[in-house]
């Protein structure tokens, strides 16, 4: 018995809406019982109060655990951007086996689980010296972050056209030069989106941080610590709204700003004709 094509939509449309549904509907109840004017997270709700938002300022734990996240995230993002700018360039300008190779690499940690990640990672802190410490959540976030620069800087610099570097080498430019003054502006939005998705992977990260944190805790940690408290679970979905809204407005950001400036083949007769080298 055939389909038609319209029974066909209507049946993938009630696929999506359920999908959709099942998916965010859990997340979208968070911000609901955060203004719940009761420690039960149950319907109906007591009333409503934005007591609980007002207690996370008076809450000095979590204070220190949002300044290691955001030392943490900053600085892996840092990193993770700077590697996935080399990575993705390498891969793209020399195209070669080995060039391949390491991208491949850098890309291979999304791939594995978090748990042997991290077990991992915590072996070889260990054996550095450095054990488990905000240095070693800062390496362990950059590895997980990677995979993410890299794609998207490596998206980035195969979307720009081979003809940008023949007419600065037309006009007497050198590969570092060429790099610095056409590829590395024109890059630039894709550079910030790797950053802002990198600090918010790192942010987020909780599997990592949880072997490698010794006695500051990043902000997933003091959030899992809270959840054995029945009485802080308000203030836990208080906190998880903020944290959502922000989410959603990094990577909002982070979107937008990576399809900003896309590549123009006028761009490159523009660059003859008024780029200066140096």
């Amino acid at each position: 018995m055939s389909v038609s094509p319209s029974t066909g939509k209507s049946w993938l449309r009630t696929y999506i809406v359920a999908y959709i549904v099942f998916l965010y509907l859990p997340i979208a109840v968070i911000p609901i019982f955060s203004f719940n004017n009761s420690i039960q997270a149950a319907f109906p709700l007591s009333g409503f109060t934005t007591a609980w938002y007002q207690s996370l300022l008076d809450n000095e734990n979590l204070h220190r655990a949002l300044e290691t996240s955001l030392i943490v995230g900053f600085s892996a993002a840092f990193l993770a951007t700077a590697i996935g700018v080399t990575v993705g360039y390498m891969e793209v300008a020399a195209g070669d086996r080995i060039s391949r190779t390491i991208s491949a690499l850098a890309r291979l940690p999304i791939l594995i689980p978090g748990v042997i990640v991290g077990i991992a990672l915590l072996i070889l802190v260990n054996l550095a010296g450095l054990g488990p410490s905000r240095i070693a959540i800062v390496l362990g976030h950059t590895l997980v972050a990677l995979p993410t620069a890299v794609v998207i800087m490596r998206s980035r610099f195969l979307a720009l056209p081979k003809s940008f570097s023949e007419v600065a080498m037309d006009l007497g430019a050198n590969e570092w030069t060429t790099f610095r003054r056409i590829i590395l502006p024109l890059a630039a939005p894709a550079i910030a989106s790797s950053f802002m998705l990198s600090f918010l992977t790192s942010f987020d990260e909780f599997i990592v941080a949880f072997f490698l944190s010794g006695t500051e805790p990043t902000l997933p940690l003091f959030v899992w610590g809270q959840l054995r408290f029945p009485k802080a679970l308000p203030s836990v979905m208080a906190l998880g709204s903020v944290i959502l809204l922000v989410s959603i407005v990094i990577a909002t950001a982070a979107e937008l700003i990576r399809r900003r400036g896309a590549p123009d083949d006028d761009l490159a007769v523009t660059a003859k004709g008024s780029l200066p080298i140096s």
